[in-house]
């Protein structure tokens, strides 16, 4: 991609910029550098609830989608920033899930993992890989499209949970799809988004301006921020206790889930699969599932200016997400609208043990 389909001022008619615009309050941040320390504070247990999770009826000619998983690099994980009470010297080597999602004739991915050439990540990018060693980039999601029979090039939409490195994989792959991410997702790219999220540590010129439109806002603030090119054909409703959620494709088989916390604009998908059952893409809504199902919380440690950080720009929020999702888990208590109990299966972007035990979910498999 050249200069051309980078991000510019113009791009954001309503905001006036500086050199030091803030995207919003940053509580805790996700960049760790070195001078962080390996202590984590077990605050944010998991709360029961026993309330019953409504999803929607389907229609009598209901569409579903089909799910595949693809594989898109991996990354080492050191535990002690994710999770509490961990073995201060554990580092596990996980995978960054991307997806391939079926409607009818449309293709649709979420989510693209690690670049296969890491001469495409900025310096300070760059810096924060080499504390993420080993990582592994073959195949990327591109090449696990081509050995699952399908070209790059007839992919439809490419959706993004959020913009972190290892999510971002290589745009330029794509030639002919539409880019869909978060609301004020350009303005980080191009501005950052506070001291802990500095502008370095991403790249405005990532994503193709031209093909590129974020979701409507959310909350009232987002509006300032939010790109020119955006999908106002959408709406935002409550689903399932999610305040806000988007139908996708109009037919209530895939539903845009606002997912705040971790990083601004951070979406997940939930997805009807088949009669009576659901998938969940939890994106970075958490990195390891014990904290979805409780027996974790999330690490906080030392931000190195004096306070404590979580991988997540908002603890709090992240942790009320979490939450929500933690829900669906249960079994006998969610099902659709006038309806007996449903199966719904939570994936999230770094989940080595549901990767390894699920190899026939991968491309030209299915979930």
């Amino acid at each position: 991609m050249g200069p051309q389909d980078g991000i510019h001022a113009s791009d954001f008619p309503n905001h006036a910029f500086s050199n030091n615009d803030v995207i919003f309050g940053v509580k805790h941040g996700f960049f760790e550098n070195n001078t962080a320390t390996s202590f984590c504070l077990p605050t944010f247990a998991m709360a029961s609830s026993n309330d019953i999770v409504v999803l929607p009826a389907p229609a009598h000619d209901q569409t579903y989608v089909t799910i595949s998983a693809l594989e898109a690099g991996q990354l080492t994980l050191p535990e002690r920033l994710f999770v509490t009470d961990a073995d201060p010297e554990r580092r596990a080597t996980v995978p960054s899930l991307s997806f391939l999602i079926r409607h009818g004739l449309s293709n649709l991915v979420f989510d693209l993992g690690l670049k296969r050439d890491f001469s495409g990540y900025r310096e300070a990018q760059q810096h924060h890989i080499a504390q993420r060693q080993p990582t592994s980039v073959n195949p990327d999601a591109a090449e696990s499209l081509r050995r699952g029979g399908l070209d790059p090039k007839d992919v439809d939409v490419v959706m993004l949970s959020h913009v972190h490195w290892d999510h971002v994989g290589t745009p330029s792959d794509f030639t002919n799809a539409r880019f869909v991410v978060g609301s004020g997702t350009m303005h980080l790219l191009a501005n950052g988004g506070g001291p802990l999220y500095p502008s370095e540590i991403f790249n405005p010129d990532e994503l193709p301006a031209d093909r590129t439109s974020e979701l409507p806002p959310v909350r009232k603030a987002e509006a300032l921020r939010a790109f020119k090119n955006q999908s106002k054909e959408l709406e935002w409703k409550p689903l399932a206790g999610f305040p806000a959620s988007i139908d996708f494709y109009g037919d209530g088989s895939l539903f845009i889930i606002d997912a705040p916390g971790h990083l601004f604009g951070h979406i997940n998908l939930l997805a009807r699969t088949g009669p009576k059952k659901w998938v969940y893409l939890g994106g970075d809504c958490c990195h390891d599932p014990r904290i979805l199902s409780g027996e974790k919380g999330i690490a906080l440690y030392d931000d190195g200016k004096g306070g404590l950080r979580s991988v997540h720009a908002d603890t709090d929020a992240a942790a009320a997400t979490v939450e929500t999702i933690a829900r669906l888990l249960k079994q006998g208590t969610v099902r659709e609208e006038g309806g007996s109990p449903v199966e719904v299966e939570v994936v999230v972007a770094h989940d080595g043990s549901w990767a390894r035990a699920n190899s026939a979910a991968f491309l030209p498999g299915h979930l």
